[in-house]
């Protein structure tokens, strides 16, 4: 008995300290400014939280590494690094989802495509890390699915996760492999509902974007009845860019903040997670990753040869579609009712952007490399300056 009362109390103490670091940890998140708060104008209507998380049932988690500062030892530090999970149906769901890829530019990876274009199904979650950390990474979901005993729908004790990565060596230690099997752990497990961490978090720890400090992004889009009122999320991990480039609600930022570059090319990746809840067939989850694109455009992306660009979408409709019994009476929009999907995936892409480098404050990594956050009061200038200040 007391034994049993014993593990009780571990139990609830335990319970409450997971509640406590969600609402620390969304706290967080709700504390910093975002790109609306500032007085960029968007385009579109977002959700409640104005995040991934507005579609119904996906969690986000986060694993963030940071230690050490100076010079570099590699397998010693600095650290600034970490792994972000994309669940689509939340931690305790096993049920696929429909999915589709694209990849703009192929200087990156995202394992499981293959399969995931196979089949149509994305069987997990979207993990996110550093180019060096994707192996082990990977081999942490496989573990962790087994740990819970979850064989896939069909019955299969196999997996092929999708994992992807941008390239953080700039500011982190990426030949040390710090990042371990219990930081993806953690980062499934600890994944949330509700508002979704921003900036320097999870993978994006040591992310660069536009030659200010990026990471993790988040926006999303309701349509309006007429047209459903499905629900488009967006997540980024942005680590790409030429300052120069950078355009935010179509006004020359970069080119009127030119100073303290982190250095000269556009060197890096981004990775962008598309979920809606809008019924759509794997074909059609294509093409919305696809015009993805079109939002990196707006931000001004012209997807340089050293940038993997690379794209996921998948929607929470259609539930059950992938069990193995029976057959499954499927719903789907018409392929001339998607445009107001697209236009939303556009618009929440473009956001999502302007949201991590909003939220990423400066940063300094190994040799001292150092990384400013985008400047809230000159950006706020800027957009004054052009009239595109949200008053």
């Amino acid at each position: 008995m007391l034994k049993s009362r014993f593990e009780v109390l571990i139990f609830r103490i335990s319970f409450s300290l997971v509640i406590l670091f969600l609402y620390v940890t969304i706290a967080a998140a709700q504390a910093k400014p975002r790109a609306r708060d500032l007085g960029v104008p968007f385009d579109g209507t977002p959700g409640p939280l104005n995040a991934i998380t507005d579609v119904k049932g996906v969690e986000v988690g986060h694993t963030t590494l940071i230690s050490g500062d100076g010079p570099l030892k590699v397998g010693v530090g600095p650290v600034r690094t970490g792994v972000t999970a994309v669940l689509p149906r939340g931690k305790d769901s096993k049920d696929a989802v429909f999915g589709g890829w694209f990849t703009l530019n192929g200087n990156g990876e995202m394992t499981g495509t293959t399969w995931l274009e196979e089949s149509g199904f994305l069987d997990g979650p979207v993990m996110i890390t550093n180019t060096h950390s994707v192996g082990v990474v990977r081999d942490a979901v496989i573990a962790w699915k087994v740990k819970r005993g979850q064989a896939d729908m069909e019955g299969y004790w196999w997996s092929l996760p999708v994992v992807a990565e941008t390239w953080d060596g700039w500011l982190n230690d990426i030949n040390g492999f710090h990042v371990k099997p219990e930081d993806a752990f953690h980062a499934l497990d600890t994944a949330h509902a509700g508002p979704v961490e921003e900036g320097s978090v999870g993978g994006g720890t040591g992310m660069v974007c536009n030659q200010f400090k990026g990471g993790i992004g988040t926006s999303s889009r309701v349509l309006d009845a007429k047209h459903g009122g499905y629900t488009v999320g967006v997540l980024v991990q942005c680590n790409y860019g030429q300052r120069d480039q950078l355009r935010i609600a179509g006004v020359p930022v970069g080119k009127e903040i030119p100073e303290h570059k982190a250095y000269e090319t556009d060197t890096g990746s981004i990775i962008i997670v598309v979920a809606t809840d809008a019924p759509l067939i794997p074909t059609q989850l294509k093409r919305v990753a696809k015009r993805v694109s079109l939002g990196l455009g707006r931000d001004g992306s012209y997807s340089g040869d050293g940038s993997g660009d690379i794209f996921v979408a998948f929607s929470t409709a259609n539930p059950g579609a992938a069990s193995p019994e029976g057959l499954h009476q499927l719903t789907m929009l018409p392929n001339d009712q998607l445009d107001p999907l697209f236009l939303a995936t556009v618009q929440a892409t473009e956001e999502a952007v302007v949201n991590a480098m909003i939220a990423a404050d400066t940063m300094k990594g190994i040799d001292n490399h150092m990384v400013i956050g985008l400047p809230h009061d000159r950006l706020r200038e800027v957009l004054k300056k052009y009239n595109r200040l949200v008053k």
